[in-house]
């Protein structure tokens, strides 16, 4: 049970919650696996998917950029093909024309008139200053995985987002599509969560690693969201 009288500032996680990630996972990895004669089940793809970005980025920190290339770089030692120099950036090159979810914008907006927002995200600095663009809202904060070279759900990305707010963690809360990224980690350092469940070919998961966890709050969309805080 969260009060939303509580909070001052809430931090989101950004593809899955408020930008729809798998219409632009799909968007750019389908042409690559039918170029090569290879297709699969919508939810299947985001079961690889999702174990192939979580096995990047548990490596030494590299950028977004290099994940998303290893990402493709996987699809093709699994399914027995050889990405060319175009399609292993295929991810990276379509991700700033990622849409946001029909009602991530207004949700953001009503939500900013009572809170500070703020964004902790598994990504590069420049991809998501295009994103940025598209949400047409301001950011009081932006932690991005370059800043803190560190992807979630690591709890480095979030203490650095706790040092940069600069209130207590009672006082925040956190809202992520994903249980492995999102709410895990951040209950781990005493935030309050919400899970953003999205519909998804993989029903309850997404495009991430399979995990478990236990929220605050469940919701269906941002309009959701909004309406119980605001009510």
């Amino acid at each position: 049970m969260i009060h939303p009288s509580d909070f001052e500032v809430l931090t989101f996680d950004c593809y899955g919650t408020l930008v729809d990630w798998e219409t632009g996972i799909f968007g750019a990895l389908q042409p690559v696996l039918r170029s090569h004669g290879k297709s699969l089940p919508d939810a299947d793809l985001l079961a690889l998917y999702g174990e192939f970005e979580a096995e990047a980025e548990d490596a030494p920190y590299t950028s977004y950029r290099e994940v998303l290339a290893s990402v493709m770089n996987q699809f093709g030692d699994h399914l027995g093909f050889v990405p060319s120099s175009k399609e292993i950036h295929a991810l990276s090159s379509s991700l700033p024309n990622w849409q946001p979810w029909p009602d991530t914008i207004v949700a953001l907006r009503k939500l900013q008139e009572r809170y500070r927002l703020a964004v902790i995200s598994n990504i590069d600095d420049d991809l998501f200053a295009a994103t940025r663009e598209l949400l047409q809202v301001n950011f009081a904060h932006v932690i991005t995985a370059q800043r803190a070279e560190c992807y979630k759900p690591g709890l480095a990305i979030f203490q650095r987002a706790l040092e940069e707010i600069a209130i207590p963690p009672g006082q925040i809360l956190h809202i992520g599509q994903s249980m492995y990224h999102d709410v895990r980690p951040a209950r781990a350092l005493g935030l309050s969560t919400v899970w953003v469940n999205r519909p998804s070919p993989r029903k309850n998961v997404g495009a991430v690693r399979r995990a478990d966890g236990v929220p605050d709050l469940e919701v269906g969309d941002m309009k959701g969201l909004a309406d119980i805080l605001l009510a």
